[in-house]
Formats: C-alpha cells, sequence, structure tokens
C-alpha cells in the first residue's frame, strides 16, 4: 500500500534512482545492446531471460513474468512492504520521505510506532544488563567481552510483571502497541505482563538493521516456581521450574517478525563482511555470538524453526557459499536433511552448500573456545559437499552391493536431483547418480529450466499499441491535441489512454516507470506493467509516427462506427434533423491531423 505517501514524491523518487544501479547492486548485470540482462533472481535458470531498460526504468523476466519499477524490485527482491522500499530508495539517494495528512482522524497504519517501540525495548534492557549481578556473571562465564555484548545489544528483562510497561507507558495506545509488538501477554483475569522476565535479552534485527524481536535466554537458577503476590494479584500464571521451562523463548509471529523468514545475525554478518564469500548456519544465539567474538563473523542462526525455503535464499543471496553446522546427532541429521530439502531448488550454478557435523557434546560455542579461530575454520573448510551428504544420506540403509539396493537409490536420488534448477551441478549430480547405482538418471524436466524467449510481436488492438507506445515515450502527450477525438471510440481502454495521455501532459518529463505506477493500486495496474514490459520495436521518431497513426485509426474508427449506426437507423426510419446534419458533416469530414501544429 502507498499509506500516505503522495505521489509527486514517487514521481521525484523515480526520477532520482537508475534502476540499472538499483539492481546492478544485487544482481550481476550484462549489456545486451540498449538494455542489461541477467539470470532472473526470482526464478532458477541457465538461459538470462531477466532485462532491465535504462531507458524505460523497469525491468522484466520473460520467464516467470517478474517486472516492474525500482520499487517493486525492492518489494519483490528484499521482501519489502511498499512504504519500507520507498524509504530504502529514498535513503539511497539522500531523500527524506514526506507524509501526507489523512483524509480522517484516524492514526496512519504505518509500521514506524512499532520498530520504535521494539528500539525502545531494546535499550532498556540493555540499561538493566548492569544492574544485574546473575546477568553480568554468566556473560563473565561465557566470555563475552564489553565489545560484543554492545555489538549484539544483549541486555536483561529483569522479574516483574510490569517492566516494560512501567518503563515505556502503559497508556491504551502505548499497550496497544506492546501486544502488537509481542512484548506483553496477557493473563487469566485480562491483565497485561511483561512476556520476557528473568531473561538474557537478544534482540532480532531485520535487513536494515531494526528491530523486530527479541530471543530470551534463561539463567541457572534465575526462575522461580512460586508466583509473587503481585503477580497472583495480576492473574499471571506462576513460572514452572527452570527443568520444564523453555531455556530460550522467542517473540511471537507479529506484522514484523515471521521467523521463518529471517535469520538471527544475519545484519551483523553483512555489516562486518563488505565481501561475504561464506555464511555459517549454527542452532543457537550463543554459537552465533561466540564465532563472531572468535573472529568468525560469518555466523547466523534459524529462530526456533527448521531451514526453510525463505531462509536459504536469503543465505544465498548473503554469500555464494553456505555451510550448515549440525550437532552429529539424529536429531542434528535430521535437521541437516531438512536444510538440504530446502537447498536444492536454488542451488544454481555458482552456488554450493556445505555441512559440518559436530562430535558429540560439542557445540560452535565450546569448540571455538578450545580450538580457537583457526580450528574451527579448518572444520568448515573441511565440511561436506552437499554432493556427498546428499548420496551418503540416501544409501545409508541401502546395499549398495545388491541390484535392489542401488535401483532403491536411484528411485530416491531421481525426484530430488530433479529439483535442482537446470545447470551444471543438475547435470553433475545425475552423472553421478549414473556412477553410483549404474541406473540412468531419467529426470524429468526442471519445472523452471526452460530457455525464455522474447515473446514475437502479436497483433494489438489500436488501443493496446498506443498506449504500449505511449508508456515508451511519455513525452508524446504533449503533440496529441485537446480534446480528444478518439474518446468518440467505445471500446475497452479508450478511457484509459485518455487518463495517461492526461497524466503524462500534466508531469513533464515523467518517465515511462513514473507513469505506471501512478496506478499502483488500481486494477488496470498488472496489464500496463504487461503493456509495459512488451518490446516495442523502432526508433523514437517511428514510434511516434506509430502513436500518431493508432489515434488518426481510431478517429475513423469512430467516424465509421457513427456513420454505419446512423445509415441503419435510416433504414429503419427517418432520421432527426440534428442527426442528418451529423451524417452529412461525417460523409464530408476528412480526419483532420490529431498532432499539433508545429
Amino acid at each position: 500500500m502507498r499509506g500516505l505517501i503522495p505521489d509527486s514524491f514517487i514521481d521525484e523518487l523515480l526520477a532520482r534512482v537508475d534502476i540499472v544501479d538499483v539492481i546492478e547492486r544485487r544482481v550481476p548485470l550484462k549489456k545486451a545492446g540498449r538494455e542489461w540482462t541477467a539470470c532472473c533472481p526470482f526464478h532458477d535458470e541457465r538461459t538470462p531471460s531477466f532485462y532491465v531498460s535504462p531507458a524505460k526504468q523497469f525491468f522484466h523476466c520473460f520467464g516467470c513474468g517478474a517486472h516492474g519499477s525500482a520499487i517493486k524490485f525492492l518489494m519483490d527482491y528484499e521482501r519489502l512492504e511498499f512504504p519500507d522500499a520507498v524509504e530504502e530508495l529514498a535513503q539511497s539517494v539522500g531523500l527524506t520521505v514526506p507524509r501526507e495528512g489523512g483524509r480522517d482522524d484516524r492514526p496512519r497504519e504505518d509500521k514506524t510506532d512499532l520498530y520504535d517501540l521494539l528500539d525502545a525495548s531494546a535499550r532498556w534492557y540493555q540499561e538493566q544488563l548492569p544492574r544485574n549481578a546473575e546477568a553480568q556473571a554468566y556473560c563473565r562465564k561465557r566470555g563475552l567481552d564489553a565489545d560484543t555484548i554492545a555489538r549484539f545489544r544483549l541486555g536483561w528483562a529483569p522479574a516483574g510483571y510490569d517492566g516494560v510497561t512501567k518503563a515505556l507507558g502503559n497508556s491504551p495506545r502505548r499497550m496497544e502497541l506492546l501486544t502488537e509488538a509481542g512484548m506483553v501477554s496477557t493473563g487469566e483475569r485480562g491483565s497485561r505482563y511483561d512476556r520476557f522476565r528473568e531473561r538474557l535479552m537478544f534482540p532480532i534485527l531485520d535487513r536494515r538493521g531494526r528491530v523486530i524481536a527479541f530471543g530470551g535466554r534463561v539463567l541457572s537458577g534465575s526462575s522461580s516456581a512460586s508466583p509473587s503476590r503481585e503477580d497472583q494479584e495480576a492473574g499471571i500464571p506462576a513460572r514452572t521450574p527452570e527443568k520444564s521451562s523453555p531455556k530460550y523463548l522467542n517473540s511471537p509471529e507479529t506484522p514484523l517478525f515471521h521467523k521463518g523468514r529471517e535469520l538471527f545475525a544475519l545484519w551483523q554478518v553483512k555489516q562486518a563482511n563488505a565481501n561475504l564469500q561464506r555464511i555459517v548456519v549454527v542452532e543457537g544465539y550463543m554459537d552465533v555470538i561466540a564465532l563472531h567474538q572468535a573472529g568468525l563473523p560469518i555466523a547466523v542462526a534459524t529462530l526456533g524453526t527448521a531451514t526453510t525455503p525463505e531462509h536459504t535464499e536469503l543465505l544465498f543471496r548473503a554469500a555464494p557459499d553456505v555451510v550448515f553446522c549440525f550437532d552429529g546427532d539424529r536429531a542434528g541429521r535430521a535437521a541437516a536433511w531438512k536444510a538440504l530439502d530446502a537447498a536444492l531448488p536454488r542451488l544454481r550454478d555458482g552456488r554450493q552448500a556445505y555441512f559440518l557435523f559436530l562430535p558429540d557434546g560439542e557445540d560452535p560455542d565450546t569448540l571455538v573456545r578450545k580450538e580457537g579461530r583457526d580450528g574451527f575454520g579448518q572444520r568448515l573448510k573441511n565440511a561436506t559437499p552437499l554432493s556427498d551428504y546428499f548420496f551418503d544420506e540416501l544409501a545409508r540403509d541401502v546395499d549398495m552391493a545388491s541390484l535392489d539396493g542401488r535401483a532403491r537409490l536411484a528411485e530416491r536420488a531421481r525426484p530430488l536431483i530433479a529439483r535442482l534448477p537446470d545447470g551444471a551441478f543438475r547435470d553433475l549430480m545425475a552423472q553421478e547418480l549414473e556412477r553410483r547405482s549404474g541406473a540412468s538418471a531419467r529426470l524429468a524436466a526442471s519445472p523452471v529450466a526452460q530457455q525464455a524467449q522474447r515473446p514475437a510481436n502479436t497483433q494489438r488492438s489500436l488501443v493496446r499499441s498506443a498506449i504500449a507506445l505511449l508508456l515508451a515515450q511519455p513525452g508524446m502527450a504533449d503533440q496529441v491535441e485537446k480534446p480528444y477525438r478518439f474518446l468518440r471510440l467505445d471500446k475497452p481502454g479508450v478511457p484509459l489512454l485518455a487518463e495517461l495521455l492526461d497524466l503524462a501532459r500534466s508531469r513533464p518529463g515523467i518517465n515511462p516507470a513514473m507513469l505506471v505506477e501512478h496506478f499502483a493500486e488500481r486494477a488496470e495496474y498488472p496489464a500496463l506493467q504487461k503493456l509495459m514490459a512488451a518490446a516495442v520495436v523502432g526508433e523514437p521518431e517511428a514510434q511516434r509516427t506509430e502513436f500518431m497513426e493508432a489515434l488518426l485509426r481510431m478517429d475513423e474508427q469512430a467516424v465509421a462506427l457513427r456513420r454505419e449506426t446512423l445509415h441503419a437507423k435510416m433504414r429503419n426510419g427517418p432520421l432527426d434533423d440534428a442527426e442528418k446534419a451529423e451524417l452529412r458533416e461525417l460523409l464530408a469530414a476528412r480526419v483532420r491531423p490529431a498532432v499539433a501544429p508545429e
């Protein structure tokens, strides 16, 4: 949704940014004539079908159909809402996003208040950490230095049911925000209380470094089974003994936080590495922090959930090599296989996944403290490539000495290999399956592996052609006289063409992306985007001639249809004087030029 961002600011923003620069920071582009091209970042492919047009300030993929302006690219690529994409683009060119007043007195539906509230919560937790001896002792025991504590904004949630609400305000609006942000829970009697109490706090940041949620860790002996008198009066349930209390507690799903789409410490990793080549996925907050402090600022963690396809896409966008690090026990291997399953469709050429299984009783935190940066780094270098783990795991309970066993391996592996993107790695995996099993891979075609071709120019209606040409060169609108005579043609799209002409005339210098973006919340938006993506052939002057001819032909069609209508009416009865005069004028008329005189 646009929210309350003025259209004039969207115009200015799209005029200031260059879509080629915006996309090239995220996707490697190659020059191809007047355009730039790449393998599409939104689907897996071998042959580039993703095109970026500097003239139109527009991108389009002829494979999957993704298209739009620089704003739309950021929304799709970074998974941002419209206002967030606008804000990020604005920051990149030094603009401040203005806001208009609403049409009524309702508060603006904006997430800014939630971001501010969560940041204030993080600051408050940070202030509490030096005041709690047990939390300080725990940090010393885990070897955390002051720089690490500050870099990860670690804090402490003290005991008591209303610490956060007292610190941040308990007005009705504030309590509503605290609840929406997942900071408070509701007791049996309807009273609200702090969700996090007596826990070491780990702020979870989004890709722009904003606090969106928290993880909280119980410390040894800090949980009490008996509720305080205040807790009892508030109807807050008694806290369970430590052995049954979850060691880690994460924020619930909120408008800002979706655990299947976020990774702990991805922000810190990107800040520490200008050119990240490898990223490591571990299981716990403290594992991440220990590796960063040891000089390996390449670690992230999932947030209490198995690795999702969204996680793997984030990981491979961050670095070409991803190492999944798990315990070597049964649970760790099950988690590793889920990570492999999520990664398979995203392993296009140039991306590699590895698996590192740790010795029994060890985790990255304990190992890096024992072995140091170099020792753990060597383990990462020796991690098992996905291909080896893939075949070893599938053959774990298979007798490879028997024909039946090798056939079973082939049947298990084929559908999984078929999920790989079309490319060299998929071909090599199929060859390896054939080598190990002796059976032909016989893979089904990858669902998205098809050579995308620019569609041939299909016959369009005059109206669609005129709109497509105008979208290619909005400046042509200045050459069209008003009133628009083509409005006499009663066909779909005619009013839209007139509206586009009016908009282009009222905003001199408007570019194609800006013109289409004005329809972002209208039903016509998808159709306009498709027309924008269509190839418009010819030099600018030839396009202008074709556009004006299309308008003239539309006017001629309108005149011819009206003549036929009047003739048909005359055959069934006499025309009135006004209709007779109109018919005489239509019969004698020669269509005047639609262009303004030079």
